[in-house]
């Protein structure tokens, strides 16, 4: 594992770290964030790309608000009104999505600078970054103990896990956002996903999960079987006008306690191949429809829908519907999940 100084942030330093083998698999990560700023993956001639968006420098990190790469929390994606109510209170979180809150807030652990650790992996070095949540921060409750490993394999398996611990119950839905073109550049509309998932959770007009629990047959959100991402992604239906294309939390078929595969995504023209494992019961798969043309690395833009997230989760507004998994973490317990994002080539 390589590490280089990255710059200073609020008298912390950062730094930059290499995963991987030159001519093999390979990813940046900084402990800004906790982001992944690169991964070059091969494609069908074995020519290394980079498939996931970011920036080059720590000052555009600093500015970024797209969450590009980084680690979200303490609670991902939406939470109605900007507040839960947890053992008989009610708690005020940031409204930074319209009237609702968003990815654990404005900071949030997007912004936050992470302890590095190199530690053992799957058969090599992993780097874990942790971070300290006090009590009251972003408006959550309880003291947050937060562990995160990004662990790359020689075979080209990503394994991020997820560990967290309180000291007061609190809500905990820890996720990575990175963006994904496995193509590179341009538009991820001929990207091929299946999503193993007959059910997903409809939204309203503000992105919010409404409680419900769909089939996915007969609508534009069908992925059952791989299909272009562009196939139907403008037709005119409520969900797609709601989310402006793909915004939405699929409901990952639980075939086997513990890593389930949640989605797998090909590019016909590098023949690179992306797939998803996860214990976790949700993923969101969003399309990039929000993306404005942010200059990039190497000074490439990022319009809209030239990548895509596929974050495993908790349902978003899973604290508003007891039906859905909850998110909420007593004390004492244990927070551990696993993702797993394995590339390889087709055929």
């Amino acid at each position: 594992m390589e590490r280089h100084d990255w710059g200073v942030v609020q008298g912390k330093p950062v730094e930059r770290f290499i995963l991987g083998q030159a001519g093999k698999i390979q990813m940046g990560i900084t402990n800004y964030g906790a982001a992944i700023t690169s991964l070059w993956a091969p494609d069908r001639q074995g020519n290394l790309g980079d498939v996931v968006l970011g920036y080059d420098s720590l000052q555009a990190y600093k500015e970024c608000t797209r969450s590009l790469g980084v680690i979200v929390g303490r609670h991902a994606n939406r939470i109605e009104g900007a507040s839960f109510s947890l053992n008989g209170r009610t708690y005020q979180l940031a409204a930074n999505n319209g009237p609702n809150h968003i990815h654990g807030g404005p900071r949030g652990f997007g912004k936050a600078i992470w302890r590095p650790t190199v530690v053992k992996g799957r058969d090599g070095d992993a780097l874990q970054l942790s971070y300290f949540s006090p009590h009251g921060e972003e408006g959550y409750p309880g003291n947050l103990q937060v562990r995160v490993t990004y662990d790359l394999t020689q075979e080209g398996d990503l394994w991020i896990d997820y560990w967290a611990q309180t000291d007061q119950d609190t809500v905990v839905n820890l996720t990575n956002h990175a963006y994904f073109n496995l193509a590179g550049y341009g538009l991820i509309l001929d990207h091929k996903l299946q999503l193993f998932a007959d059910f997903y959770t409809p939204i309203n007009e503000q992105s919010l999960p409404i409680g419900e629990i769909r089939m996915v047959e007969n609508t534009p959100l069908d992925f059952r079987t791989l299909t272009p991402i562009g196939a139907m992604i403008d037709t005119d239906h409520e969900q797609l006008r709601f989310g402006q294309g793909y915004d939405h939390n699929w409901v990952i078929r639980e075939e086997k306690q513990g890593l389930n595969q949640a989605a797998r995504v090909e590019h016909q023209a590098s023949g690179r191949v992306l797939e998803v494992f996860t214990t976790k019961p949700g993923i969101q798969f969003y399309s990039g429809n929000f993306l404005d043309g942010i200059q990039g690395k190497g000074g490439i833009s990022y319009p809209k829908r030239s990548g895509f997230c596929l974050e495993t989760q908790y349902f978003p507004n899973s604290l508003r519907y007891s039906h859905f998994p909850s998110a909420i973490l007593q004390a004492g317990e244990i927070y551990a999940h696993s993702t797993m994002y394995r590339f390889s080539v087709l055929d």
